[in-house]
């Protein structure tokens, strides 16, 4: 997790970026591959019985497509699920940083997974940069 400044809200985030290495499964079909997708960035849980994220983001990556945002009442009706659970993993795509908030809507982060994989690694390289001058302040503290 890191930090993230906020322009619009003026103020400071957090960014959890999940990586799970998962072996890509040996059936290659579109399906098979966005869910391969989704759990390798960690979007997708077992407790997800009825793949309410999967079809979510599923819905969501269509919608950047053609530039549409979504407000929750949207997807709770498309999806025919609960507002509360659409707010719940809108609220984990936020936090992943896929899902941004525009008012009251909600839209991918970018219109293409490649897209949003270049920018998740911008984000890393980012974070990992930080991290390195904290360590070196550190390390110079403690006189190591």
């Amino acid at each position: 997790m890191f930090i993230i400044w906020c322009p619009h809200k003026n103020t400071m985030l957090h960014q959890r970026i999940t990586i799970v290495r998962y072996v890509r499964p040996q059936e290659q079909d579109v399906n098979s591959d966005l869910q391969w997708f989704g759990n390798a960035l960690g979007l997708f849980s077992l407790r997800d019985k009825d793949k309410s994220c999967f079809r979510m983001f599923i819905t969501m990556l269509k919608g950047a497509k053609v530039h549409h945002a979504f407000s929750s009442d949207e997807l709770a009706h498309h999806l025919n699920l609960s507002r509360a659970t659409v707010i719940h993993h809108l609220n984990k795509l936020m936090e992943a940083g896929i899902v941004i908030q525009q008012g009251s809507r909600y839209i991918l982060r970018v219109e293409t997974l490649s897209l949003l994989i270049d920018e998740i690694r911008k984000d890393l390289e980012r974070s990992l940069l930080d991290l390195t001058q904290v360590a070196k302040e550190i390390d110079e503290a403690l006189d190591l």
